[in-house]
Order: C-alpha cells, then sequence, then structure tokens
C-alpha cells in the first residue's frame, strides 16, 4: 500500500505499467485515446459515462473546466507511463487518477479482454526540491529515449517533449520548467545533456531507484 500522502501545492512523479508488463496501448488509436483520457478526466465538474465518451467518434469536444491538477509533463510508452502532476486542489492528484482508471475500461472493450489492465494502484513519489523537479521533468519527457524505443514500438509514444522542444501548446503546464532556462532551445540543452546519465542510472536502476521513479 501507498504510504505518501498527497497535498496541494505539490509535485508528484506518477507512474505505472501493464500487468505482467503487457501493453497498454496496442495501436496509434489506443494511444490517441489515452491523451484524450488525461485531457477528459481532468476536470472538478462531473464528467458523465466515462463509456461514451472513450468509445466515442474522434470528434469529442471537452468542454473548459476548472482542473483537479497541472499536468507538468508525460510520456506514454507502449507498456507503461509517467506523469509529472501539481495537485490544485485537495484529493485533486487521487480524483483524477481514479477517474483515469477508465482507460482500462475503455481498453478491455475495444480489445474484448477482461482483468486488470495496469499493474495495481499507480505508484507515485513525492518531488521534494526545484532540482529533483527539473531533472525528473527531463526523465519523463525523454523516458521513451532513456528506453531507446525505436521501430514500431515508437510509434505507440506520446510524449510531451515536443511541447518543451517547441513551445507549442498542449496538455502541459511547462512554464514552472521553461521559465528557469529562458527560452525552450536552453533547456533542450539541459535535459538531452542529461540523456546519457539518465540510460546509464536505468541499467542500474534497482539500486537508485530510490532516487527517481525508474521503472
Amino acid at each position: 500500500m501507498r504510504n505518501l500522502k498527497f497535498a496541494p501545492g505539490e509535485y508528484y512523479h506518477v507512474y505505472n505499467r501493464g500487468v505482467d508488463h503487457r501493453q497498454i496501448v496496442e495501436d496509434e488509436y489506443d494511444s490517441e485515446r489515452f491523451l484524450l483520457a488525461l485531457k477528459l478526466f481532468n476536470s472538478t465538474q462531473p464528467i458523465g459515462s466515462i463509456k461514451d465518451f472513450l468509445l466515442a467518434n474522434d470528434n469529442i469536444v471537452v468542454p473548459p473546466a476548472e482542473t483537479l491538477v497541472d499536468i507538468i509533463c508525460y510520456c506514454l510508452n507502449p507498456n507503461h507511463y509517467h506523469f509529472i502532476l501539481f495537485e490544485k486542489v485537495e484529493g485533486g492528484l487521487s480524483a483524477f487518477m481514479k477517474r483515469f482508471g477508465g482507460y482500462s475500461y475503455y481498453f478491455n472493450l475495444r480489445h474484448e479482454r477482461t482483468g486488470s489492465l495496469f499493474e495495481g494502484t499507480f505508484k507515485a513519489k513525492h518531488i521534494v526540491s526545484n532540482e529533483h523537479l527539473l531533472h525528473a521533468s527531463g526523465y519523463v519527457n525523454l523516458n521513451d529515449q532513456v528506453h531507446g524505443l525505436h521501430g514500431s514500438t515508437s510509434k505507440l509514444v506520446r510524449s510531451s517533449w515536443n511541447e518543451y522542444k517547441t513551445g507549442s501548446n498542449g496538455l502541459c503546464k511547462k512554464e514552472i520548467i521553461i521559465e528557469q532556462f529562458g527560452n525552450h532551445k536552453e533547456y533542450e540543452k539541459f535535459a538531452m545533456g542529461n540523456l546519457p546519465d539518465m540510460k546509464a542510472i536505468r541499467k542500474t536502476y534497482k539500486e537508485l531507484k530510490g532516487t527517481l521513479a525508474l521503472d
């Protein structure tokens, strides 16, 4: 059981993987639905039927609403995900992640399967300092590269890295990170400069996983 207590005004690294290391997206349509779920479920307002939203056509309009969390960055890999979240309201992160479990419902319906999709309750680590936040953002944004994903599996990856490189608008609240570097190019240099070390740490994550959530 997770002992971490979430608090408004704090940042958290949230992650989980498919049960038995199975894929949590089978094709690019699933990957896009995963991103839709991130946007749809991040609302303080009732969202109605999860089934109706996630199994509807591609013209879903998500009405503007106050959000439960700020999504700082994210990476979806074929068999696991990473988020950095900022809790905005009391209980917001837990409520968001509970709703996000609706993605499993969509996935099971579409792929005619039953049972758990994810490996138990999501995992989370409290980000305890600004330095931790900056380095964790690089790890999450570049997580597919940390894992060396390529070929057909790389087509399933969805990451906020492009938002950070180009300044394009998307799901993320990037200002807390980018403003510390002055511009997007400087952040890109920082993150890419740390990539070799992140890959090295990945190789020995069993010894170092208490520092970052290296799953």
